[in-house]
């Protein structure tokens, strides 16, 4: 088996000092990198003072533009070639969280994923295949890939919240429909949130719903 790549990208210690509780991985979209939602930060450090954020950036340059970086390849839109791209990176996301969470000497309930279009198509590939259950997924702006498999596949279910703009020229508002009734079908508890005039993109009521959610998430008796 070829080595692992190594994942890198910006980090972010808890607001309130001192250890982390919580650690949140934010997976960002093709063609950017973990710069581009590491700003989340500034905006959920109120919901989640003792949470550590860590941003990794994609393993791949991004194939159809001299610049950013990719998950996977999206030049064959086929679903078996998008699943055959999900299931090259999975080991490489998984083996970086399971380090962070070594690092951080954290477990699998305090753990969250966060996505952004590619990254949300990741984020729910990995954390519904993943050993233990993680306490959340969060995706915005982006879509279940293969949701035919998932009932076969799925190890975990952590309750996800998606948020989709109703207006998505880059993915389709129809996917979040999709999304929501192949992960009840395999048994997901999830809740969905289209926002009325949004692109692709993350608005403020956006970012306050996921922040909520993952306050709640961690915290279920609060």
């Amino acid at each position: 088996m070829a080595a692992l790549i190594d994942l890198t990208g910006p980090t972010r210690a808890p607001a309130a000092g001192g250890s982390a509780r919580q650690l949140v991985v934010l997976l960002h979209g093709l063609g950017a990198d973990g710069d581009d939602l590491i700003g989340l930060v500034s905006h959920w450090a109120t919901f989640l003072p003792n949470a550590a954020f860590v941003a990794p950036h994609a393993p791949y340059p991004y194939d159809m533009a001299p610049f950013g970086l990719q998950w996977f390849s999206l030049r064959d839109s086929a679903t078996d070639t998008i699943l055959a791209g999900l299931e090259t990176v999975t080991p490489i996301l998984n083996s970086f969280i399971d380090r962070e969470l070594a690092r951080h000497r954290l477990n699998e309930t305090s753990l969250a994923l966060v996505g952004f279009s590619q990254g949300t198509m990741v984020a729910l590939h990995v954390g519904l295949r993943r050993q233990q259950r993680c306490a959340t997924v969060v995706g915005y702006s982006g879509m279940l890939v293969g949701a035919e498999c998932l009932l076969a596949e799925i190890r975990s279910r952590p309750p996800v919240v998606l948020v989709h703009g109703a207006v998505d020229q880059v993915v389709p508002a129809a996917m979040l429909g999709i999304a929501e009734a192949g992960l009840k079908a395999a048994g997901v508890s999830v809740l969905s949130h289209l926002r009325a005039g949004l692109g692709h993109g993350i608005d403020a009521e956006g970012i306050r719903l996921g922040g909520a959610h993952l306050a709640q998430a961690f915290n279920p008796a609060a």
